[in-house]
């Protein structure tokens, strides 16, 4: 008679969540492997985070993803944190290592590896980053440890963009001026582009892009977003955020379980956002 096992549980954490990807991605893979674990859904109220991780260490919950507001609220609650945690002031994943609950933010290697996939031409020292809120500090991470340090930010907020650059050492320039900055990679962290009421904007227009470069867009829903469209009309290589997102969700799992994500949970993911 085959001993029962129970499954081990997973979760994703926000508020609100909304229709997250990771239950999807997560649960396939651990189906394709035949590892006995389930990752679901915990919409937790802000208020709700210091038992939610009374839960987690009570019920040995074996792991957590963890998205907006809570990346940095969490952090208090570990008991061990990775350089990039620290460096991003962020986490997105939680592990247990042992007895200690851990923290990482896979966020920066997820945004580093389709970067060094492209293995990009040695003259391509210039960064322009547009945005500079939660998702522009895990792309200046993922860039300097990538070695570029040439790095200038803008965003239409002032405060946001002076905060960055006086922590990460980089340039700033006004939102109004950024078509004059000159920039080989330029990546857009704001939502100008995404799904919903900012589908149809982009945060850099075609004539702006001048000789040859690469476009990297964070948003991905939907795949091409005019920023890509605009990017590629110009002649211009470009990266999709579905690529990050996938690429940081393999890293939550390769920690987890030691294994890659399983292609068939990569397509699932490819078809649900071509769905949306």
């Amino acid at each position: 008679m085959n001993q029962f096992k129970p499954y081990d549980i997973y979760g994703i954490i926000g508020y609100p969540l909304g229709h997250t990807m990771s239950p999807l991605i997560h649960t396939t893979s651990f189906q394709d492997y035949n590892i006995p674990a389930v990752l679901v859904a915990f919409p937790t109220p802000p208020e709700e985070i210091p038992n939610l991780f009374k839960s987690v260490r009570l019920l040995n919950i074996r792991g957590l993803c963890v998205t907006i507001p809570h990346k940095q609220t969490i952090i208090p609650y570990l008991d061990y944190v990775t350089d990039h945690v620290k460096k991003a002031g962020a986490a997105n994943l939680v592990y247990w290592d042992g007895d200690k609950l851990c923290g990482d933010n896979t966020d920066i290697v997820g945004f580093m590896e389709p970067l060094r996939q492209k293995k990009l031409p040695a003259d391509y020292k210039k960064v322009l980053l547009l945005g500079a809120g939660g998702a522009a500090r895990a792309a200046v991470v993922g860039l300097q440890d990538l070695g570029y340090t040439d790095i200038t930010v803008s965003d239409i907020s002032k405060e946001l963009p002076e905060a960055l650059a006086k922590e990460f050492n980089l340039k700033i320039v006004d939102w109004e001026d950024r078509s004059k900055v000159e920039a080989q990679i330029i990546v857009n962290s704001t939502p100008l582009g995404m799904q919903g009421k900012f589908e149809d904007q982009t945060p850099y227009e075609q004539a702006w892009f001048k000789g040859k470069g690469l476009a990297y867009d964070i948003v991905y829903t939907p795949y091409n977003t005019k920023f890509r469209q605009e990017a590629e009309k110009a002649g211009w290589e470009s990266i999709s955020g579905r690529e990050m997102f996938i690429g940081q969700a393999n890293a939550q799992f390769k920690i987890w379980t030691g294994k890659e994500l399983s292609q068939r949970a990569k397509q699932a993911v490819i078809d649900a956002l071509a769905a949306k």
